[in-house]
């Protein structure tokens, strides 16, 4: 919705030439709009700074009113919803959890990577840092590869380990 300008100045004239304030309600000012109710257009001062400034006014209402209408916002019944915060980033401990209840307890720095878009230098740290705190054991496969194992994620599917 657009808002007028003689609108707005008919308004001010019907409202005892703005002491009622119901220009400023038509152009959403609804608490300066019972101020000026309550007081006469704060003893007119106000109302005739109105008369004066109704150009500027009626544009500052509809640029309101456009950025409402861009962010979706109805102007009747308005109320911003609460802010969110940011998602905040999953934590490396988390993604290398998940991925070990996934595999039955055993995961790579590759795997971590790939989980959880690390680099593997970085996921390996991690892994290393849960075994050194005694959460996982560092063990190599049959293959050759580096396993970190979660024992509490090991279920009944066993691979071969070098001690």
């Amino acid at each position: 919705m657009r808002y007028s300008l003689p609108v707005a100045y008919f308004l001010w004239l019907i409202s005892g030439c703005g002491a009622l304030g119901f220009h400023r309600f038509y152009l959403g000012k609804t608490g300066t709009g019972v101020l000026w109710f309550c007081t006469g257009g704060v003893a007119m001062v106000g109302a005739i700074y109105d008369l004066i400034n109704m150009p500027r006014l009626v544009e500052d209402a509809n640029i309101r009113e456009s950025y409402r209408a861009s962010l979706g916002m109805e102007r009747q019944g308005y109320r911003p919803l609460p802010m969110e915060l940011p998602n905040k980033p999953e934590s490396i401990e988390k993604v290398i959890l998940r991925a070990a209840r996934r595999n039955n307890g055993a995961v790579t720095p590759g795997e971590v990577a790939l989980e959880g878009d690390y680099d593997l230098e970085e996921a390996r740290k991690a892994l290393e840092k849960l075994v050194a705190a005694g959460h996982a054991e560092m063990r190599i496969r049959s293959s050759g590869v580096v396993v970190y194992v979660f024992p509490e994620f090991a279920g009944g599917a066993k691979d071969e380990y070098v001690d």
